[in-house]
């Protein structure tokens, strides 16, 4: 279908649809709101599953409707446009999914992928450890095949939304005496049974969507590994691949919408008087046009090493914006009312864990310079 005219589909089925008791859920969601209206934003997304509206770039033989890339882009953006809610199955839909799609079995891909389409199933990434952050290669957790099933042990952490989520991709150590790259898989591990313990982390906002999971002899079947077993280094590395896709353009929408609003709010206060901050806000408004025209530059590319430019970019400019976001306000920003936070004061908080999640900056700039650049690589202990 033509863009344009697929562009004005979507608008107008949203408009058709966010109304009623989902008008309600318009801007709500995202990180460090995650938990603002979650029953009624999962129910919403299921709405949009019965409308044939998830998993779009899926191919149509998967659930999908096998969208361009143009067409996904539209989508993306006019959903964002609309202040739709923030997605609650985007880990299923963006990672798992297209990952079961390029390496899964027929058998995991009958198994899962409707029910992602149906979002009747959540997914959780279980990738980091307390001793392996950014390093993904460090992980210990464990996993050793025991009467047909894989028996799972130990820990994962700043895992987003495990609280809610049914099942967890989880990369563990499936080759006793093996080191870094080698010997790790990519598990399928359901986190509703005996063996697991979900503990939500408290933030600075005082919300909680990253978590604890620990994983005390979690058992999942022998076949619920993606790939062969010491292919999960490979796997993981695809799945981030794909988390950096054609969403990224909706996501710069909100970004939009959101320096959008702060410059609204610096005019109405008088701050937009500062020549200071005028120059930021519009090095800000800049340094968008720049986000998206990467994102657009490198999509429909197999994912490589130079995804990391894309995290590096928005991270920053994302953190940056929760700072203007305070010099806007002035010194109202220093104030909470009683013991809530206001919008601007989430934003600046959450946003200093933008350059963290997700693969930190210093681990990303390590990956340019080294696989990118071919600098030398950086001294190991």
């Amino acid at each position: 279908m033509e863009p344009t005219r697929f562009r004005r589909e979507v608008a107008a089925w949203l408009a058709d649809n966010l109304t009623g008791e989902f008008a309600e859920l318009r801007g709500l969601g995202g990180p460090g709101r995650e938990h603002e209206a979650f029953d009624l934003r999962l129910a919403w997304e299921r709405h949009l599953a019965a409308a044939g509206w998830t998993c779009v770039g899926w191919p149509a033989e998967f659930g999908g409707r096998g969208l361009s890339l143009d067409e996904q882009v539209a989508f993306h953006e006019e959903y964002a446009a609309s202040g739709a809610p923030a997605r609650v199955n985007h880990i299923g839909e963006q990672l798992l999914g297209p990952t079961l799609i390029a390496f899964g079995t027929p058998e995991q891909q009958h198994r899962f992928l409707p029910k992602i389409v149906a979002v009747e199933e959540l997914w959780c990434q279980g990738y980091s450890e307390p001793g392996a952050g950014s390093d993904l290669a460090a992980v210990s957790t464990s996993a050793v095949q025991r009467d047909g099933t894989w028996v799972v042990n130990g820990q994962k952490i700043w895992t987003s939304l495990a609280h809610v989520a049914d099942w967890c991709f989880v990369v563990a150590r499936t080759e006793p005496g093996s080191q870094r790259h080698h010997g790790l898989s990519y598990l399928l591990v359901p986190l509703r049974q005996d063996g697991v313990t979900v503990r939500p982390i408290q933030q600075l906002t005082g919300t909680s969507e990253f978590n604890e999971v620990f994983f005390d002899d979690a058992r999942t079947d022998a076949d619920l590994v993606v790939g062969e077993p010491g292919d999960g280094w490979k796997i993981a590395m695809a799945t981030l691949g794909f988390e950096r896709g054609v969403s990224t353009l909706g996501q710069q929408i909100g970004f939009r919408r959101e320096l959008d609003e702060i410059v609204a709010e610096a005019k109405r206060l008088g701050t937009y008087d500062d020549p200071l901050l005028r120059a930021d806000l519009t090095r800000a408004r800049m340094g968008l046009r720049v986000l998206r025209a990467h994102a657009l530059r490198t999509l429909g590319r197999p994912a490589g090493p130079e995804v990391a430019v894309g995290k590096l970019l928005w991270a920053q400019w994302h953190r940056g914006l929760g700072e203007l976001a305070v010099r806007a306000r002035g010194a109202r920003s220093l104030v909470a009312d009683g013991a809530e936070l206001d919008d601007w004061q989430n934003l600046y908080l959450f946003t200093r864990a933008d350059t963290i999640y997700g693969g930190s900056d210093e681990i990303e700039r390590n990956i340019i310079a080294e696989r990118v650049l071919g600098l030398p690589r950086e001294a190991r202990p």
